[in-house]
C-alpha cells in the first residue's frame, strides 16, 4: 500500500502544488449558463475535472454544494469523485466532519474506507470536540492509505478567537499542530495534514516541526496570493498545497481558458 503522503508528493512533483476547489455556487452556475440544481452542479464539477484532471495535483469538492440538492446531489458527488480518480489526480473531499465515538467511526467509514461510495483520497476534519475524538478517522486513513486535513488556522477571520486562544500548553492551534506532528511521527505515514489559511499577515503558530501536508485555502477570492506563500510559510512552504476555487471556476466554462488560468497560477 502506497501512503497518501507518498502519492501526494509524487503528483505534486509532476504537476505542481495546486488544488482546484470545486465550489459550484449558484452564482457561478449561472455564469456558466447552468441551472442551480444537482444537474447543474454536476455538469460544472465534471467539466472542471475533464478540463484540468491531467494538469493539477488535486481537486477539493465542497460537499455542502452537493448536499444542498439532497440525494441527487450526493449521487452527483459520487460521480465527481469517480471522475477525479480516473484522471490520476487526488480527491480531497471538504466535509469538515468532527464528532465523537460511534458517530465519528461512521463518518470515517463513509469517507475513508475502500469501496465506500463517497470514499476520497483525503477529507477535512474539525478537531474542536477534541483532537483525540478524530482517532477513528486517523485509524482508517492509516489502514487504507488515505489522508486527513485537520482544521488548524483557518482562513476566516472569526477563527482567530478560538484558534489563537491560550490553553495551558500554549495556543489552541499550536496544540493541534503538535498533536498532528506526534501522530505522524508515531505512524510514519504522514497521513495527518493541516488546514492553514493563506489569508493572514502572520500565521500566529509554529509549523517548523510539522511533518505532513498543509492545505492552504483562501487564495484568490478571499484575498490570499500565491506569491505570498513563501514568506508566510517559510521553510514549510514545500509542504503547502494551495487551494483555488472560485478564482479558477470564474475562468470557465471554456476549457482552454480554465487551463490557461491554472498555468498562470502555477507560473
Amino acid at each position: 500500500m502506497t501512503s497518501y503522503w507518498r502519492r501526494l508528493r509524487d503528483i505534486v512533483a509532476e504537476r505542481g502544488p495546486l488544488c482546484v476547489g470545486i465550489d459550484p455556487h449558484p452564482s457561478l452556475l449561472a455564469a456558466w449558463g447552468l441551472s442551480a440544481d444537482a444537474a447543474g452542479a454536476e455538469a460544472c464539477a465534471r467539466a472542471l475535472v475533464e478540463a484540468l484532471g491531467d494538469k493539477v495535483a488535486a481537486f477539493k469538492p465542497q460537499s455542502a454544494f452537493f448536499e444542498a440538492y439532497g440525494s441527487a446531489g450526493i449521487a452527483a458527488l459520487e460521480r465527481v469523485l469517480a471522475d477525479i480518480s480516473d484522471t490520476g489526480a487526488l480527491s480531497i473531499l471538504d466535509v469538515k466532519r468532527g464528532d465523537i465515538g460511534s458517530t465519528m467511526d461512521a463518518y470515517a467509514e463513509a469517507y475513508l474506507c475502500d469501496g465506500a461510495p463517497l470514499a476520497a483520497d483525503a477529507i477535512t476534519l474539525s478537531p474542536y470536540l477534541g483532537f483525540g475524538s478524530l482517532a477513528p478517522a486517523f485509524d482508517r486513513a492509516h489502514r487504507y492509505g488515505r489522508g486527513v486535513y485537520v482544521l488548524a488556522r483557518t482562513s476566516n477571520p472569526e477563527g482567530s478567537a478560538v484558534q489563537l486562544a491560550l490553553a495551558e500548553e500554549g495556543s489552541v492551534v499550536q496544540t493541534i499542530i503538535d498533536a498532528a506532528t506526534e501522530v505522524n511521527r508515531e505512524s510514519r505515514q504522514k497521513a495527518i495534514g493541516l488546514v492553514v489559511g493563506g489569508t493572514h499577515a502572520s500565521l500566529g503558530c509554529d509549523l517548523s516541526d510539522f511533518n505532513g501536508s498543509i492545505l492552504v485555502p483562501g487564495i484568490g477570492f478571499q484575498g490570499g496570493r500565491m506569491e505570498d506563500l513563501p514568506a508566510l510559510f517559510g521553510d514549510a512552504v514545500d509542504q503547502v498545497i494551495a487551494v483555488v476555487g472560485r478564482g479558477v471556476i470564474q475562468a470557465g466554462p471554456d476549457r482552454e481558458a480554465l487551463r490557461a488560468k491554472v498555468d498562470q497560477l502555477l507560473a
